[in-house]
C-alpha cells in the first residue's frame, strides 16, 4: 500500500535475497516481468521488482499524477521490501519514470538505465515526430488538439487491445514495427506482450490515460539535476519512440553512459539488451 492509502500491485522474481532492481514498464503495460528478464535476474543474483503504475492492473488510479509522482511509490515499494538502496531501469513510457527516480531519489537509487525513453514533448530543440510510427503520431497530435476526443479514442483503443491476440500483434503494431523489431516479435514475445498489456488494461483505461497526461505534460523534474550514474539506450530503428528522443535525453543528462545503437529498434532493447543493463547496474551497488 502507498503511504497515501492507494493500493500498489507489485510483482517480483529472480533471486529473493539478491540486490534489488526495480523496473518501470512501458505505456500501456503492467507489472508483469518478461521470463527472459527474470531468468537473467536469477542468474545474476538480482531481486527484480515491478509494479502496476496507478490506474493499471491492481493499482489504484491517481488522477493528476506527473512523471515525478512515481518516486513516492518507489520509496514505498523499497520500504516494503526492506531495501535501503536499489537500482532502477525503465523502458519506453517507463523510461521517464526511471529518470525521475534518478533526479529525485539519489539517496535511494544507486543507478538508473533508460531504454527507448520518450523525451519531454516541449523539449527545447527536439524534433518530436520525425521517424515516429503514424499510430503514435496521430495519438499525440490528437491529445494536444482535443483532450476529450483523445480520451474517447483511448476508450476505443483499450477495447481493441483487450481483443488483440498474439497472432494479431504484428497487425496492431503495423506502423510502429521496423524490420529490426518485427524480427524479434516472435510468438513467445507476442504472448508475453499481449498478456501484460491486457492485465494492465483489464480494470479500465485510467492508467493509460494518466500515463499520457504525465508523459505529455510537465514531468516535475529536470534531467540536468541528475547526478547519479545513468545509462541511456536508444536504437536507430525505433518507430515507437524515434532515435532523436534518445539523443536528446543523452545530451541533457550530465555524464550519461550512452548507447545509441545502429542496429536496435524499440522491442530489441527489451528482448536483447537487458542482460547488459543488469550487468551495468550491478556495478554501482
Amino acid at each position: 500500500m502507498a503511504s497515501d492509502g492507494r493500493l500498489l500491485c507489485v510483482e517480483s522474481g529472480g533471486e529473493p535475497a539478491g540486490l534489488p532492481v526495480l523496473v518501470h514498464t512501458g505505456t500501456p503495460n503492467s507489472r508483469h516481468l518478461s521470463a527472459s528478464w527474470l531468468e537473467d535476474a536469477q542468474d545474476r543474483g538480482i531481486h527484480l521488482i515491478s509494479y502496476d503504475r496507478p490506474g493499471y492492473g491492481g493499482s489504484t488510479p491517481q488522477p493528476e499524477r506527473t512523471v515525478a509522482s512515481c518516486v513516492d511509490d518507489v520509496r514505498d515499494i523499497a520500504k516494503a521490501f526492506g531495501a535501503a538502496r536499489l537500482a532502477v531501469w525503465g523502458i519506453s513510457g517507463g523510461g521517464p519514470h526511471a529518470l525521475a527516480c534518478a533526479a529525485l531519489a539519489p539517496d535511494l537509487v544507486v543507478a538508473v538505465a533508460s531504454l527507448a525513453a520518450v523525451a519531454p514533448y516541449e523539449a527545447d530543440g527536439l524534433d518530436y515526430f520525425t521517424g515516429m510510427g503514424q499510430y503514435n503520431v496521430d495519438d499525440t497530435r490528437l491529445f494536444m488538439a482535443d483532450r476529450a476526443a483523445a480520451l474517447e479514442k483511448t476508450h476505443r483503443d483499450r477495447e481493441e487491445m483487450l481483443e488483440t491476440t498474439p497472432e494479431g500483434l504484428h497487425k496492431a503494431f503495423e506502423s510502429l514495427l521496423s524490420p529490426a523489431d518485427a524480427a524479434v516479435l516472435t510468438m513467445d514475445i507476442a504472448k508475453e506482450l499481449v498478456a501484460s498489456l491486457q492485465s494492465g488494461l483489464a480494470p479500465g483505461d485510467d492508467g493509460w490515460w494518466e500515463d499520457s497526461c504525465a508523459l505529455l505534460g510537465p514531468w516535475g523534474f529536470s534531467l540536468g539535476n541528475i547526478h547519479i550514474p545513468v545509462q541511456v539506450w536508444h536504437g536507430a530503428h525505433d518507430r515507437f519512440v524515434p532515435f532523436q528522443h534518445g539523443e536528446w535525453i543523452a545530451k541533457n543528462i550530465p555524464g550519461a553512459d550512452v548507447h545509441l545503437t545502429d542496429t536496435d529498434g524499440h522491442l530489441t532493447l527489451a528482448v536483447n539488451r537487458v542482460p547488459e543493463v543488469h550487468d551495468w547496474l550491478l556495478q554501482h551497488f
